[in-house]
C-alpha cells in the first residue's frame, strides 16, 4: 500500500538528518547490508542498547522502517507527532497488546518492513536477553522473513543509567541473513525465539572479535 508522498519526503528527509547526526557524534561501521530485503516484507529484530538504537537500525537501510514504540513515549503531543510521523505503532509494555500485534501484523501485509525489539527494555549490561515469543507470532501471520541485526558499542555511549550520550564513540551495525518465512512457519514460537536469541549472541560475538573487543559471556 503506498504511503502519500510527503510523507515518504519527510522519512527519507529525516533519515538524511539521522545520519548527519552519526557521522558528527560517532563512528559508525556497518556490516551485511545486502542481507536486507531491497522489496516485501520483512521483520528486523536488534537487541536493544540505547534510546538511539532505532536511529542506528534504520539509516543504513535503503527501505523505510516501522517501529515499535513504547505507549509512554506518545505522552508528549510533539513528540508523538514526530514519532507517528516516522511510521511508529505505539505498544503498551508487559501485556499481549492486541492493536500493536494487528497494527504490525498488517503493516507486513502491506509489504512494509518493521523493526522491533524482543528484549523489550534497554540492556542493564551490553549483554542480549532472551527474547519473547511474540516475533514468531508476528512473523506467521504476516507472512515474512526475519533479518537478525546487532548493534554493539551503543551500550558504551549510552547506557541507560546516563542521562545522556557520550560523542566519539564507535558504533558498529551487522546485519545479518535472513530466516525465511518458510522455515519460520515450520517452528513453535519458543523455538524461534530461542534460535534469534542465539543468532543475535553469536554476532554479537563476531563483531566485538572483529573490533578486538573482548566478546560477552552467555
Amino acid at each position: 500500500m503506498p504511503r502519500p508522498r510527503l510523507r515518504i519526503f519527510w522519512y527519507w528527509l529525516s533519515r538524511w538528518a539521522c545520519r548527519l547526526f552519526c557521522i558528527l557524534f560517532f563512528r559508525l561501521r556497518v556490516y551485511g547490508r545486502e542481507n536486507v530485503p531491497t522489496d516485501g516484507p520483512f521483520l528486523l529484530v536488534s537487541n536493544h542498547q540505547s534510546y538511539l538504537d532505532p536511529l542506528f537500525c534504520g539509516v543504513a537501510v535503503k527501505r523505510q522502517l516501522d517501529y515499535l514504540a513504547r505507549e509512554s513515549l506518545f505522552g508528549n503531543p510533539f513528540f508523538r507527532l514526530l514519532i507517528l510521523s516516522l511510521n511508529s505503532i505505539p505498544v503498551k509494555r508487559g501485556q499481549a497488546d492486541l492493536s500493536a500485534i494487528k497494527a504490525v501484523i498488517a503493516r507486513l501485509r502491506q509489504g512494509h518492513a518493521v523493526c522491533l525489539f524482543p528484549e523489550a527494555t534497554r540492556t542493564p549490561n551490553g549483554r542480549i536477553a532472551p527474547f519473547k515469543g511474540g516475533v514468531g507470532l508476528l512473523a506467521k501471520r504476516g507472512g515474512a522473513p526475519i533479518v537478525p541485526v546487532v548493534i554493539d558499542g551503543a551500550y558504551e555511549c549510552w547506557p541507560r543509567h546516563k542521562k545522556i550520550f557520550s560523542p566519539g564513540g564507535q558504533i558498529t551495525v551487522c546485519y545479518g541473513k535472513a530466516v525465511p518465512a518458510e522455515r519460520i512457519e515450520k517452528m513453535d514460537n519458543k523455538e524461534l525465539a530461542e534460535l534469534l536469541t542465539k543468532t543475535l549472541r553469536r554476532m554479537q560475538c563476531d563483531c566485538r572479535i572483529r573490533q578486538g573487543k573482548e566478546p560477552y559471556s552467555y
